[in-house]
């Protein structure tokens, strides 16, 4: 009987992590299958060294193997543990200076905007700025860009067919939302969805970028694990709303980047929908969702505040348009974006004089 990686796939299926519930092929678990007849050999990737569900998980594999692909299968003693650490590596994107995370631990507080804002007010500074969207279940800026439409073109470098970014505003841009219908729902095992990262990040054309920043989806997930192994992240910036609920999120990413195991600095917090005021009453500051939530996380984890950004209409609306409100930049709103832009660029400045080259995240063997 011959076997094949898929059989092998299949049966680890059955195999659940007890702290997910998830089972370990849609957790990304299973690396570096080999069969040589009966034999069959695999690594197993957990997120910190000595975990103590090794051992379990090892044995659940051999009887999924022996249950589901042949009794006969030589699998015990086959299976080898590997856990994350840093691990030296040749860069990918070498003409990309400074890579950034955007990210949040909550949903719909307006990363994405940020995002949008941010690459355009440093890229009108006269700086080479790129952007990945990385939200790859809810992809929003070829939208915020106004390129809903457009479909990026391929050439062959050094004898590779790479994906030409798409341009902006100055921006160079890619986003899965380029290679899907908008109006179709993304349901993509957690493979399927690192797989489509991976070739954002090394099957395009980038060339010589100052920043690159990737708008990450919401949460901690195995996209951001994912960043962390296929690129030395330069930093990552916190996006929150002054809400007590986001800002408990919010912890949590800055502990995840900040955790042994990924360590990528934190360049500082951006607290968006910081306070409402009406057109009509223009001193009025109404604190819809509280106030200096991030200001005071900011000087808890001793990280710069980047910036706080009002809830303002045309914000909302210059989204909506893909007309990015950093664009107008002699408008109250453009010149926020404009100086949060210059934060953003000097946090970078400091991080590198005063902290070493983040490492690219990798795996070892336990």
């Amino acid at each position: 009987m011959e076997y094949n990686s898929k059989q092998i796939l299949d049966a680890l299926r059955h195999v659940k992590h007890p702290e997910s519930n998830k089972d370990i092929v849609s957790l990304d678990m299973v690396k570096d299958i080999k069969i040589e007849g009966k034999k069959i050999s695999f690594s197993l990737i957990f997120q910190k060294p000595n975990d103590p569900l090794i051992n379990s998980l090892k044995k659940a594999c051999v009887n999924a193997i022996l249950t589901y692909v042949d009794k006969n299968a030589e699998i015990k003693g086959n299976i080898t543990a590997k856990d994350i650490t840093i691990v030296d590596d040749e860069k990918p994107m070498p003409g990309v200076k400074n890579i950034i995370a955007i990210a949040s631990g909550k949903g719909g507080v307006g990363k994405s905007t940020i995002a949008t804002n941010l690459a355009v007010a440093i890229a009108k500074s006269g700086a080479k700025v790129g952007l990945i969207d990385a939200d790859i279940y809810g992809p929003s800026i070829p939208k915020m860009f106004n390129v809903e439409k457009y479909r990026p073109s391929g050439h062959t470098v050094k004898g590779v067919e790479m994906i030409i970014p798409i341009t902006n505003y100055g921006v160079k841009m890619l986003s899965i939302g380029f290679f899907v219908n908008p109006d179709d729902a993304l349901v993509w095992r957690g493979p399927m969805a690192t797989k489509a990262l991976k070739q954002l990040i090394n099957q395009s054309d980038w060339g010589e970028l100052d920043y690159m920043f990737v708008d990450l989806p919401p949460g901690t997930s195995d996209i951001h694990l994912t960043l962390v192994q296929t690129v030395p992240v330069t930093g990552a910036i916190i996006v929150s709303t002054p809400q007590d609920v986001a800002l408990a999120d919010a912890i949590k990413g800055i502990n995840m980047f900040r955790g042994e195991m990924i360590n990528v600095p934190i360049l500082g917090l951006i607290e968006n929908m910081s306070w409402f005021t009406p057109e009509e009453l223009p001193d009025n500051k109404y604190y819809i969702f509280g106030k200096d939530g991030c200001k005071n996380l900011a000087n808890r984890f001793n990280v710069p505040l980047l910036g706080q950004i009002p809830i303002v209409q045309s914000i909302r609306e210059g989204g909506d348009a893909g007309h990015p409100s950093a664009l107008d930049e002699n408008s109250l709103v453009g010149k926020i974006f404009i100086e949060l832009g210059k934060n953003v660029v000097e946090s970078v400045i400091n991080r590198n004089k005063n902290i070493a080259p983040t490492k690219i995240v990798g795996v070892k063997s336990n």
